[in-house]
């Protein structure tokens, strides 16, 4: 396998988001960190290419002077495709230049500030002819792609009822009036877009839900709330959805949840039989059946598909997790990159969440958003 040239937008020194990417692109030795735009503050940019071991030449004021000085490079030596890990305000400008002039682009989530720059993305991806993959990561884990078979296999039977919930503590105190450069973007509006933990977990609980059931969600009635004195953005939700084939759900959404961590877990009931994941517990898929005991499914272990286990990458009985569902999203996504620079045309349906997820998390928070400003009507997710 070819390996690929990454160029970073964002995630200088002290980003969290940025250095969890670079770790995951590493892991399966398939994509070399090449040059950077890594801060808006040029110096920063600089100071933080040195301590990353990017060539001095090669470390970028701006995204736009990375992207043309790039381009002017040698095929070979050039980057070969960008990632993005910058506040959400700042997805959209580097992805659409990036696009335009040839690279394939990587992005975290969600993909865009507005909706309306959402389907400008679109747009462009598909003019493009280049790969987009967007890092929803926890569609990288084992056991989220075996319930994904299951239900696909139709071992639940028809499925009726999803419960996905994303609780977190850690803005239950009013930390973005601190020095956390985390809170403070993530609550302000000119950088975040119209949802606050809507945007930043509520996109996962939402994308996780689609990906598993293989089901859209097509309504919300959605009960958003700030508790944060002065947050004009939500910090707290709940949500019932309606997805196709008469499938109810609800949503539980928080980030002032005192205690809890990173409790994202779903439950997905058909009629005959259901599953449970827990991404604290992430080696773990419960199922439960109507006719016979409850299973518990680990990466690799007995009645696993081979297709999931094809996703981890140790033994049975090793944990693995957080990096490596970002892992598994870059090594997919360079998979397809070698292969469209190999001439074959882009996969349909690539097994890595595209630009098409990413409007559609879009599209769900500007309908929780419209529900919640109706007194929680059911407001139906705006289609392309």
């Amino acid at each position: 396998m070819k390996k690929l040239k990454m160029g970073m937008v964002g995630g200088g020194k002290g980003s969290f988001i940025g250095d969890v990417h670079r770790r995951a692109s590493r892991i399966d030795g398939m994509v070399d960190l090449v040059c950077g735009a890594f801060s808006s503050d040029p110096q920063r940019s600089l100071e933080s290419a040195e301590e990353l071991g990017v060539a001095p030449e090669r470390a970028y004021k701006s995204f736009e002077e990375m992207i043309t000085k790039e381009k002017e490079l040698p095929e070979g030596e050039r980057m070969d495709f960008v990632s993005i890990v910058t506040p959400n305000h700042m997805h959209f400008p580097p992805a659409k230049l990036a696009l335009e002039n040839g690279f394939h682009v990587i992005c975290d989530k969600p993909v865009t500030l507005t909706l309306d720059e959402a389907f400008d993305l679109q747009k462009v991806v598909k003019k493009s002819g280049k790969v987009f993959a967007l890092t929803h990561n926890y569609t990288g884990y084992p056991m989220v792609k075996q319930a994904r078979l299951m239900i696909q296999n139709g071992e639940l039977g028809e499925i009726r009822k999803v419960v996905v919930q994303y609780l977190q503590g850690w803005l239950s105190t009013a930390v973005e009036e601190t020095e956390n450069k985390q809170a403070s973007w993530r609550v302000d509006p000119k950088k975040s877009g119209i949802g606050g933990a809507l945007g930043d977990i509520g996109t996962h609980a939402e994308n996780l839900t689609e990906y598993i059931t293989g089901k859209k969600i097509e309504k919300v009635a959605a009960d958003l709330s700030s508790f944060g004195a002065g947050r004009v953005l939500d910090d707290d939700g709940n949500i019932l959805l309606r997805l196709e084939g008469n499938t109810k759900g609800c949503m539980t959404i928080s980030q002032i949840a005192t205690g809890e961590e990173n409790n994202l877990g779903i439950r997905v009931y058909g009629s005959k039989g259901s599953i449970a994941w827990y991404q604290e517990n992430p080696n773990e898929l419960t199922a439960y059946w109507l006719d016979k005991p409850k299973q518990i499914y680990t990466p690799g272990g007995n009645g696993t598909y081979e297709e999931s286990t094809a996703y981890t990458r140790v033994p049975p009985g090793h944990p693995e997790g957080y990096l490596e569902g970002f892992a598994t999203i870059y090594r997919s996504f360079v998979k397809e990159v070698v292969s469209v620079m190999e001439g074959n045309a882009i996969s349909e349906r690539p097994d890595f969440p595209t630009i098409h997820d990413g409007l559609r998390g879009m599209q769900f928070i500007y309908a929780s958003v419209a529900s919640n400003d109706n007194n929680a009507a059911w407001v139906s997710l705006k289609e392309d």
